[in-house]
């Protein structure tokens, strides 16, 4: 019998295993990889009686894989928040799987683990920048306002790291991030006794956030803005919080941030308004590489040719949505 660890490359799905493991220690096998690198469960070689743990990667985007997994005779836990399709009713498949726009993968295992390492949970919800659930999160456990702030830090230096065209962009392998903080029952304690991992982070995000500020917009009006940035690994990194970071700074309005691509197509990030959350998936299902939650969406590879078709969807989109 062996072990499988499956989860995203971002702060949520990384959290959501710290929690686990930390409940329930185990040698396993992990698969990651960058954040848009979901299709990750047909990596697992399966044999009967495995357990299979997989987080925060959509199971619509991996049904076949995991149809496959069960039939070969693996049990799996899977926990996830985006669009599942239709769950599979199997006796080896545990589901727990919840879509809301106000819950990610990091507060579903934080209930089902009862708030063991709630601290993680709230870093996790503040990294896939759902502010308001973990403040709520984080009420029981009456941190100071400092420590709060310090989570919401980590969450999302430890989910910028997961953006990138590829494993060369990121200062961490997820796996090995993972790894840098998966023997810390507290945050807090990764923090102060890891800090050259930290601050590797914290400074490689503020460097990046800094040279995407001096980049306007492409296209704005009060309902959506649209921002293009070049073909560089610091723009590749910094395309997910940045994105995050605009919809925290005009929370009536969308945005998307497309990032030029070798191939000379764009990869997407799309942010609904904050003071209505949802459309993003919709929006971006439009596309043939496009998907997400309603929350947060994105297009992995839209053919340069239709920069002009997606400013102008996307405007008229989010210009009725409301």
């Amino acid at each position: 019998m062996a072990f499988w660890d499956v989860f995203n490359g971002d702060a949520d799905g990384i959290c959501s295993l710290v929690q686990l493991r930390n409940a329930e220690p185990r040698e396993s096998t992990l698969i990651t990889g960058v954040k848009r690198d979901i299709a990750l469960l047909s990596q697992v070689q399966a044999s009967q009686g495995d357990q299979i743990t997989v987080l925060d990667v959509s199971m619509d985007k991996n049904k076949e894989a995991l149809l496959a997994v069960l039939e070969q005779g693996a049990e799996v836990f899977y926990s996830d928040h985006h669009f599942a399709g239709d769950i599979p009713e199997h006796g080896k498949l545990t589901a727990l799987i919840n879509t809301a726009s106000d819950v990610c993968t990091s507060l579903l295992i934080n209930g089902h683990l009862q708030g063991q390492f709630a601290e993680w949970a709230v870093t996790g919800a503040f990294g896939d920048n759902l502010r308001n659930s973990a403040q709520v999160a984080a009420k029981p456990l009456n941190l100071s306002e400092e420590n709060v702030e310090q989570l919401e830090n980590l969450g999302i230096y430890i989910n910028y790291n997961g953006y990138g065209s590829n494993l060369e962009d990121l200062h961490f392998h997820p796996a090995e991030l993972y790894r840098q903080v998966a023997g810390y029952a507290s945050p807090f304690d990764f923090i102060s006794d890891n800090r050259e991992a930290f601050e590797k982070l914290e400074h490689g995000y503020q460097a990046d956030m800094a040279a995407a500020g001096n980049v306007g917009p492409q296209s704005a009006t009060d309902s959506a803005a649209v921002f293009v940035l070049p073909n560089e690994a610091w723009a590749r990194r910094v395309s997910g919080v940045y994105s995050n970071d605009l919809a925290n700074g005009s929370p009536d309005r969308a945005h998307a941030v497309l990032t030029v691509k070798d191939n000379g197509n764009f990869l997407i990030s799309v942010r609904a308004p904050l003071n209505n959350k949802t459309g993003a998936d919709e929006l971006c299902r439009q596309f043939p590489t496009g998907g997400g939650r309603a929350a947060a969406a994105g297009v992995n590879d839209l053919p340069a040719d239709q920069l002009g078709q997606f400013i102008d969807q996307f405007t008229d989109f989010f210009t009725h949505w409301a």
